[in-house]
């Protein structure tokens, strides 16, 4: 199990957004969902890991296929914007962790 930690959220937002806006692999859906991984974020007090729920964050980016949702997902992991462990459990959610040191 992984130990909760209260990040900076507004320093790792600006970086990461900063990061984002300049790096050609990724889309406004990428962003969208940022954003939305950002809110809930901040319902969570900041403290990561925090745990969402697919529907949530499709519905405050605005995602609307679960196709593009989840290739969203695996991108933001695979370059390193957060940390994904999938819960399958309809009530539970998934876990996402953000560091404060971004690569």
């Amino acid at each position: 199990m992984t130990s909760s930690v209260k990040v900076n959220k507004f320093k790792v937002y600006n970086e990461r957004a900063m990061k984002m806006k300049k790096d050609p692999r990724l889309f406004i859906s990428h962003s969208s969902l940022y954003n939305a991984l950002f809110i809930c974020l901040q319902q969570n007090d900041g403290v990561t890991p925090f745990s969402v729920s697919r529907r949530i964050l499709m519905s405050y980016s605005n995602i609307r296929s679960t196709d593009t949702y989840h290739k969203c997902i695996k991108k933001l992991v695979e370059l390193g914007y957060i940390s994904y462990s999938p819960s399958y459990h309809p009530i539970k959610g998934s876990l996402i962790s953000w560091q404060e040191e971004i690569a």
